[in-house]
């Protein structure tokens, strides 16, 4: 009887975990692949990604609908996936309303998250070498590029929609690169975000079947690289978590900032409540 329990909050851990990787998406500038990295499910998520190919179709022919629902990990990926859909149409209005009114207080706090993260992920990284410094570099250098590059004006036309999708969901599964922030750079970050508040289906299902090609596909290069280079692949992320503080800087047009004490004073609270809230996560999903 005791196991029942056990199974449905492991389950409610997980939904919530996924809504919090929504929320994470709906921000540009933040990641939802990061949430899924502090939480310890990220490497979990990709190689159940991998599982979700055309040849598990014949699991599904040969050995029935439960083989084929374990072999690709359904009840984990159905339980993330809807915590994470859930809240981004949740989300959509609130995300929106506390950019408008609070940016500077919200882009502190997800400052304290990575700054957290990058803290916490350092001892995934194993001892380091000259190679992993590089790699350090690398991911840094590419993710930074991200912060100077000027949003396009982008097409609403399904097809580029799709494309779209396909884009932004390998961002959002990469920690440090925002998959929210590549659609504002392709020009359609309010799009989709009104598209999800209003319930348009067809924006919504041609978005949505551009993320699932788009995430299964390169799904299988990340578990490729963490079955073989999962130190150096920390390495790199952590080199990405890094370089997004440079979108994440609360007051964009200054290095330092030009506001009242009271309000830096609030992004430092928001900071430090930001970093405290992934310790404290980090400390509930790894036991």
């Amino acid at each position: 009887m005791a196991a029942a329990p056990t199974v449905f909050r492991a389950r409610l851990v997980l939904f919530l975990k996924g809504m919090a990787m929504g929320v994470a998406d709906s921000v540009p500038g933040v990641s939802g692949g990061t949430i899924a990295v502090i939480s310890g499910i990220y490497e979990a998520l990709i190689n159940a990604l991998k599982q979700c190919h055309p040849l598990a179709l014949r699991t599904l022919w040969q050995q029935g609908p439960r083989a084929f629902w374990q072999q690709i990990h359904g009840a984990f990926l159905l339980t993330l996936l809807s915590g994470v859909l859930l809240s981004l149409i949740l989300m959509a209005n609130t995300v929106l309303f506390l950019l408008e009114n609070h940016f500077v207080l919200v882009m502190a706090f997800f400052m304290g998250l990575v700054l957290a993260s990058c803290w916490l992920l350092r001892a995934d990284a194993g001892r380091w070498t000259l190679f992993k410094v590089l790699l350090f570099g690398v991911g840094f250098t590419l993710t930074a590029l991200t912060a100077v590059l000027n949003p396009v004006a982008g097409s609403t036309t399904l097809i580029y929609i799709f494309f779209s999708g396909m884009i932004a969901i390998c961002a959002m599964i990469l920690p440090g690169i925002s998959g929210a922030f590549l659609l504002l750079l392709l020009g359609v970050y309010e799009y989709v975000l009104t598209a999800l508040r209003s319930f348009q289906l067809d924006v919504i299902m041609v978005f949505a079947l551009g993320c699932i090609v788009g995430l299964l596909s390169f799904a299988h290069l990340l578990s490729w690289t963490f079955r073989y280079y999962r130190e150096q692949s920390y390495a790199f992320i952590i080199g990405m978590l890094a370089a997004s503080l440079i979108v994440l800087w609360p007051w964009q047009g200054d290095v330092v900032p030009a506001a009242d004490v009271g309000t830096v004073l609030a992004a430092l609270v928001c900071a430090v409540l930001g970093y405290g809230v992934i310790m404290g996560f980090s400390r509930l999903a790894r036991g």
